[in-house]
């Protein structure tokens, strides 16, 4: 059996680490690099950057950022944030990424995905999608989820699978920041419909969420943010927990 996850999440806006609630009223939580490095030495297994406004700004000081962690740490990370193109991703893998991430252009331009995927191969594309329940279901939103589109969750997960995306970072925009557990329903559901792997974001509270969406909905990977970076869930304390419940992890 598969290692589940545990992947600290750190959303970067103009050099800094910063976390909301429901994606906004945004408040600093310290410089991302040296939060890169107590992850490491904490045992997370993986990390995700995502640059939340490089959409709509520029995205320049992502690629000194990103040399500056792949100097500092040994475990896997993504990067997302302003990737619209084939050249864009190289930039980023050529800085020390192992994996990009894409949201509002691939949602623009699907074909990117086919692009990525045949440019690096389908394990280095994550496609990361911010999903809001609204009346007739969920859908997609854009642009640090400031942009609603009509595109149903679940169509557009499927679609990007056979286009070549290799796994997906599902980011419930009704949980994040709330600290009330992931949504379990909704990841159970995705995550019968595809094959590839699922990382789960927006909700963590506590380490009794952990357990849940593992146990639950048996998504690959779990994502949170505020709770590590103010200390309030410690990622060898999580562990541990989750070993305790027969979840197996890398300790």
């Amino acid at each position: 059996m598969l290692s589940k996850r545990i992947i600290p999440c750190l959303d970067v806006k103009d050099g800094r680490t910063v976390k909301g609630v429901n994606f906004v009223d945004l408040r600093d939580a310290g410089d991302p690099v040296e939060l890169a490095w107590q992850y490491s030495q904490q045992g997370a297994d993986e990390l995700v950057f995502l640059d939340i406004t490089a959409t709509v700004e520029n995205r320049k000081t992502t690629i000194e950022m990103c040399k500056a962690v792949a100097q500092q740490i040994n475990i896997p990370f993504t990067i997302g944030g302003g990737i619209s193109s084939v050249h864009d991703a190289e930039a980023l893998l050529n800085a020390g990424a192992d994996k990009i991430s894409i949201n509002s252009a691939a949602v623009r331009n699907p074909q990117l995905i086919n692009d990525l995927a045949a440019a690096f191969g389908v394990q280095f594309v994550v496609l990361a999608v911010d999903t809001k329940h609204l009346p007739g279901g969920d859908f997609v939103h854009l642009n640090g989820g400031r942009i609603a589109t009509q595109l149903q969750t679940q169509h557009w997960i499927t679609q990007a699978e056979q286009r070549g995306a290799g796994e997906i970072l599902l980011t419930s925009m009704d949980k994040d920041g709330t600290k009330s557990g992931f949504d379990n329903v909704l990841l159970t559901q995705i995550n019968q419909l595809i094959s590839i792997p699922i990382i789960a974001s927006g909700g963590a509270g506590n380490a009794q969420h952990f357990v849940d969406v593992f146990e639950k909905s048996n998504v690959d990977a779990a994502l949170a943010a505020s709770v590590f970076h103010y200390g309030e869930i410690l990622i060898p304390d999580l562990k541990a927990m989750l070993k305790l419940k027969g979840i197996e992890v890398r300790i």
